[in-house]
C-alpha cells in the first residue's frame, strides 16, 4: 500500500492511496480461509469446499469488502501516524473507475485538518460574578404574584353586570333542534368568562349578564368537534344565572402557602427566596459566561477550517431567517445567502468551539450517562404522552445524542475554566442584574 501527499495548503490536505492487486487478493484469501470451516455446499461436506470454488462463488463480494477495509485501514493508519484530525468527513474518491480484477485500486482522499490549538493561561482571565440576594421586597412581590395565580372569586354587588374575567355561576341546558342532548346540561357550573373553556362564541354572549337573569346563548359546534353527532350543528344553551363573582387575589397566609405545597407561610417564603436566588445565579452565570467567551476570543488566534466556517455561517443564516419568517415552518423556501455578519459570527463560534473542545479534552471533561439520561428526560417532557417514544428515538439516533451532549459538555468545560480564572464577586441589585441581562440579549 502506498500513500502519497498531493496537497498541503494551510489546513487542506490531499493524499493519493494505492492498494495493490496483490494486497487485495491476499485479503480476500484470508477472508475465505476464515470462512471455509463453516461453509456448506451441495456435494461437499461442511468445511471441505475447495478454495478455488469458494473464490469463484464468493470472491467478487469479498473483493468489495477487501477494498473498503483496505482503504479504511490506510486512512486510519494515516491519521494515527500524522496526528491529523479531520474537521469534517474526508472526501474519498476512487480514481480508476474502470477498475477490473487484477488491477490496483487508486483512491484520492482530501480533507481539512483541525488546527493546532495554542496553550492558554486561564489564570490570566479576570471575571466578575454578579451576586443578588433575595431581599424581603422581592419575596413579597413574588408572594403577591402567587396570590394572583391562586385567585378566589367573591360575589359582586347585586345588579352588577358580568365582565370578562368574572366567574358566572349558572345552570344551563343545551338543545339541538329543540331537543336536549347528552352532556349538554349542568347545575351550579362556575365559568370564568374569557377562559375559552366552552364552545367558541359562548362566553362572549354571557358578558353583561346579571345574577337572576335568564340568557339563551346560540352557538355552532366546530366541524371537527369530537362528538360526531354534534359536529357542525347549531345549539341553544338556556342559562339561568345564579351568581356573578369578581376575581380577587388569594389572601397571603398559611392556607395559601399550603396550596403551593409548603407547610406554612414562613416555609413558602423560604422556598421563594431559594428559587429567586437560583434564578439570579442562573442569570449571573450567563453574564459571566459571555464575559469568559469574550476574554477567550481575545486571547487566542489560529487558522480555522473553511468547511466548518461555511457550515456554521449557513446554519446561522438559516436560523436567523426562520426567526424573521416564523410563518415558514418547513424548509421549502428560497436559498438563504450568508452575509459578512453571519461569517463574522461563525468565525467566533468555530474558534471558541474548537478551543473549548481542546480544553475539555485536555482536562478530561466528560458527560456521564446519568447526565445524558437527565437531559433526554428533560427534553422528553416537551412531548407529553410520548416521552417513551422520544427516549427510544434519541437512544437510536447518534446525531440527536450529539445535539444534547454538546451543550452539556460546553457547560462543564466553562465551569472548569471558571475554576481556573480569577473571579471576583460584586453584589448588585435585582434591577442592575436585569439591565445586564437585557444588555446581553441586545448584543
Amino acid at each position: 500500500m502506498q500513500v502519497t501527499e498531493t496537497l498541503n495548503e494551510g489546513l487542506k490536505r490531499g493524499y493519493s492511496i494505492t492498494v495493490t492487486a496483490a494486497e487485495l487478493d491476499a485479503t480476500v484469501n484470508t477472508k475465505l480461509v476464515e470462512a471455509q470451516p463453516e461453509v456448506e455446499m451441495k456435494g461437499f461436506r461442511k468445511g471441505k469446499v475447495p478454495m478455488a470454488l469458494l473464490k469463484k462463488q464468493f470472491g467478487d463480494r469479498l473483493m468489495g469488502e477487501a477494498m473498503q477495509e483496505s482503504i479504511d485501514g490506510a486512512m486510519n493508519k494515516h491519521f494515527e501516524e500524522t496526528g491529523d484530525r479531520p474537521a469534517m468527513q474526508p472526501d474519498v474518491k476512487m480514481t480508476n473507475e474502470d477498475w477490473k480484477a487484477g488491477d490496483d485500486v487508486n483512491v484520492d482522499m482530501t480533507y481539512e485538518k483541525l488546527p493546532e490549538i495554542p496553550e492558554v493561561d486561564l489564570s490570566t482571565i479576570a471575571l466578575e460574578k454578579l451576586v443578588v440576594k433575595a431581599d424581603d421586597a422581592a419575596i413579597e412581590e413574588a408572594l403577591g404574584n402567587l396570590a394572583e395565580t391562586a385567585q378566589d372569586f367573591k360575589a359582586r354587588k347585586a345588579g352588577s353586570k358580568a365582565k370578562d374575567g368574572d366567574q358566572v355561576v349558572m345552570d344551563f341546558v343545551g338543545k339541538v333542534d329543540g331537543e336536549a342532548f347528552e352532556g349538554g346540561s349542568a347545575e351550579d357550573y362556575p365559568l370564568v368568562l374569557g377562559s375559552n373553556s366552552f364552545i367558541p362564541g359562548f362566553e362572549e354572549q354571557l358578558v353583561g349578564v346579571k345574577a337572576g337573569e335568564e340568557k339563551a346563548a346560540t352557538v355552532s359546534f366546530p366541524d371537527d368537534y369530537q362528538a360526531e353527532h354534534l359536529a357542525g350543528k347549531e345549539a341553544v344553551f338556556d342559562c339561568s344565572i345564579k351568581e356573578v363573582k369578581e376575581p380577587v387575589a388569594a389572601e397571603i397566609n398559611d392556607e395559601m402557602a399550603k396550596k403551593f405545597g409548603a407547610e406554612d407561610l414562613a416555609a413558602l417564603k423560604t422556598q421563594i427566596g431559594e428559587r429567586l436566588e437560583a434564578e439570579y445565579a442562573g442569570a449571573s452565570r450567563a453574564i459571566m459566561k459571555r464575559g469568559l467567551l469574550d476574554a477567550m476570543d481575545d486571547l487566542v488566534s489560529f487558522d480555522l477550517p473553511p468547511s466548518l466556517l461555511d457550515a456554521e455561517a449557513g446554519q446561522i443564516a438559516h436560523q436567523l431567517w426562520h426567526e424573521d419568517n416564523p410563518e415558514v415552518e418547513g424548509h421549502d423556501h428560497p436559498e438563504i445567502e450568508t452575509t459578512d455578519e453571519h461569517k463574522e459570527l461563525a468565525t467566533r463560534r468555530v474558534r471558541l468551539g474548537l478551543l473549548l473542545a481542546e480544553l475539555g479534552q485536555k482536562a478530561k471533561v466528560d458527560v456521564t450517562d446519568a447526565e445524558m439520561t437527565q437531559a433526554i428526560m428533560n427534553q422528553a417532557r416537551q412531548y407529553p404522552g410520548q416521552e417513551r417514544q422520544f427516549f427510544e428515538f434519541v437512544q437510536q439516533n447518534q446525531q440527536m445524542q450529539q445535539q444534547l451532549r454538546a451543550p452539556l459538555f460546553e457547560d462543564k468545560v466553562v465551569d472548569f475554566v471558571f475554576e481556573q480564572a480569577k473571579v471576583s464577586e460584586k453584589e448588585v441589585s435585582k434591577e442592575d442584574l436585569q439591565k445586564a441581562v437585557e444588555a446581553l440579549e441586545d448584543e
